[in-house]
């Protein structure tokens, strides 16, 4: 039930993931559809996956909690973990 609050803010969202990708910092990012559908409509989304580049945990965790989606109340928390890409 947080469609409003997410589209309200949306441009904001993806301002700071093109900030990422301009540094060559993104490697992909994207939401998660309630169902297995690309255009979930009234089903909507669970949240979101974004894997990045940052000098530290710490540091991609400031950046997680400054998000607009966080802010406005769209998600209720977001979740940082380490990780290794493998392939390709």
């Amino acid at each position: 039930n947080s469609l409003e609050k997410r589209i309200a803010v949306r441009p904001a969202h993806i301002e700071r993931l093109n900030i990422l990708k301009n540094e060559g910092r993104l490697i992909l990012a994207g939401p998660h559809p309630a169902i297995d559908n690309n255009e979930p409509g009234e089903a909507g989304f669970t949240g979101s996956l974004v894997v990045a580049e940052f000098d530290s945990l710490v540091d991609a965790q400031a950046w997680a909690d400054a998000d607009p989606y966080l802010a406005s109340g769209a998600y209720e928390s977001v979740v940082v973990k380490p990780f290794k890409k493998v392939l390709p």
